[in-house]
């Protein structure tokens, strides 16, 4: 059994004259990402590993959940404005001993993906978590195995 979490990016700032890639966390944001991971943590979840976009409010969200989790981290371009293939792509490119995957993006993308996932209708707020559990032993299973969600928080319900 594998573990997949998508977590979107925490609440941005729009500094004028700055690139999307560039933009940073708002000061609100964070508290979102420090409050959603220790939220996580007392839960008892954990993590292999945590793959982020390159984007800088996403590599910083992705960076205060390691402040918490204390794992490995890296960084994936094809989880910047991201498609469904895109996150399928990165996930058949992960090392079989890790069961416990968290992926930091972006939306439109983390949202349709798990709308692909779940076959449902599905919007991630900034810092919203989803879970799933995906019933196979090695990734490249991954698209024909049973998925199945077993969590979804949002900030301001924690």
């Amino acid at each position: 059994m594998k573990k997949l979490i998508l977590v979107r990016h925490a609440k941005s700032d729009w500094p004028e004259n700055t690139e999307d890639i560039d933009r940073p966390l708002a000061e609100s944001g964070v508290d979102e990402a420090q409050k959603m991971s220790e939220f996580l943590k007392t839960r008892g979840l954990e993590f292999d590993k945590l793959i982020s976009s390159p984007a800088k409010r996403t590599l910083k969200t992705c960076e205060i959940f390691n402040e918490i989790f204390e794992t490995d981290s890296t960084i994936n371009s094809k989880l910047y404005n991201p498609s469904e293939n895109n996150f399928l792509s990165v996930i058949y490119d992960l090392d079989d001993s890790d069961t416990s995957i968290a992926m930091f993006s972006h939306n439109n993308g983390i949202s349709n993906f798990a709308n692909y996932l779940t076959e449902g209708l599905f919007h991630f707020p900034t810092c919203g978590v989803a879970g799933f559990e995906i019933n196979c032993n090695k990734w490249s299973d991954f698209d024909a195995a049973d998925k199945k969600m077993i969590f979804f928080y949002e900030p301001q319900n924690i």
